[in-house]
């Protein structure tokens, strides 16, 4: 019992500090982020990354168990144990937000990336016309250089986990520019849950407790490596969801397999499309004309999946992820993902794609 009030205590001491830790990004980033964490998530991707299944899924599915099967057996009791009842389940939230923080989540607090990499947030209509136009021209062209014809689809012949491993080579020459973005020790996993996932809309999530990414396998396989290079970026301790995209993104250009390009020009492209959509209805159906009908294909193809899967139990989860991002430091919630168009405009001003 004794146990239970102090794990209750630490509880309400560890939202204190949670509140407390924003004021601190430099110190987060130096002692955490680039400190402690690091040597925690290397040693578990060292540990867990040669196992061929999503070990975290399978901790989960077990919790999950555990905590309904304990909901269940105490349901009787809930008038006359209602005080341990609460304390048994304080005390769980306290162990659990305890090792979701120290494990992974205080990287919500560390510097943002715009201001480690010198980049600036805001951008004109101008700026983002300009970088799509560029983006609309590169795509255009690696779809070409792959197909040989500008109607047909990128059809990706690779498996997945083949993407896995090749997946490095871009984080590799992309340290090679930025050392703090240097990947070593692959444990990257097809979810256990992907189907759950698909109904919930998610491409895939980082586990916290083992640090493995965890990557939907049945999505359309053109965005795959996109998706599971912004996976590896939360790997590294990058928290923020348009960071991790930004970071995805460079990871998959600088790759030197054109079918990886593909994965990252294609869907930023498509993150500034749907910028436009909401800016210029007119600008945007003008830049749609541009773009070769294969690209739209693979559009299509991504809007038929995801069609078939839409229920309310997406919208519940989407607006409960909204929540917890926000909480955790991420103001844009669910629009973060999007936000990273903010990085990559800025980023190009004065460079090539």
């Amino acid at each position: 019992m004794r146990t239970k009030y102090f794990l209750s205590f630490f509880l309400f001491v560890q939202i204190l500090i949670l509140q407390i830790l924003p004021y601190f990004p430099l110190q987060v980033e130096q002692f955490y982020s680039n400190g402690f964490y690091p040597i925690l998530s290397k040693f578990s991707r060292l540990a867990l990354g040669s196992i061929p299944f999503s070990l975290g899924d399978l901790i989960y599915i077990i919790v999950i168990a555990f905590v309904l099967k304990w909901f269940w057996n105490q349901r009787k009791s809930w008038k006359l144990k209602w005080k341990n009842n609460i304390l048994s389940i304080l005390s769980f939230v306290s162990v659990f937000y305890f090792l979701f923080h120290s494990l992974w989540a205080f990287n919500y607090y560390r510097q943002p990336l715009f201001e480690k990499m010198e980049i600036k947030k805001d951008y004109s209509d101008t700026d983002l016309l300009v970088f799509t136009k560029k983006l609309i021209t590169k795509t255009n062209s690696i779809q070409k250089q792959i197909t040989k014809n500008d109607s047909l689809k990128v059809v990706f012949p690779y498996s997945q986990n083949q993407v896995f491993k090749m997946n490095l080579n871009g984080y590799k020459k992309l340290a090679e520019e930025h050392s703090y973005f240097t990947y070593n020790h692959l444990s990257t996993k097809k979810s256990l849950i992907s189907l759950p996932l698909t109904y919930m809309g998610f491409g895939g999530y980082l586990n916290p407790f083992t640090n493995e990414a965890q990557v939907n396998y049945l999505g359309p396989m053109y965005s795959f490596p996109m998706t599971t290079n912004h996976e590896m970026a939360h790997q590294m301790g990058f928290a923020s969801e348009s960071e991790c995209n930004f970071i995805g993104f460079l990871a998959s250009i600088k790759n030197e397999n054109t079918y990886i390009q593909y994965s990252g020009y294609s869907m930023a492209l498509r993150y500034c499309l749907g910028n436009w959509q909401v800016r210029d209805e007119k600008i945007f159906k003008e830049l749609l004309k541009t773009i070769h009908p294969g690209i739209l294909k693979n559009y299509k193809e991504s809007e038929r999946f995801w069609k078939q899967y839409e229920t309310p139990l997406e919208t519940a989860f989407h607006a409960f992820y909204d929540r917890f991002l926000k909480i955790n430091q991420q103001k844009d919630g669910m629009e973060g993902y999007s936000k990273f168009v903010n990085l990559m405009v800025n980023y190009y001003k004065k460079k090539g794609l």
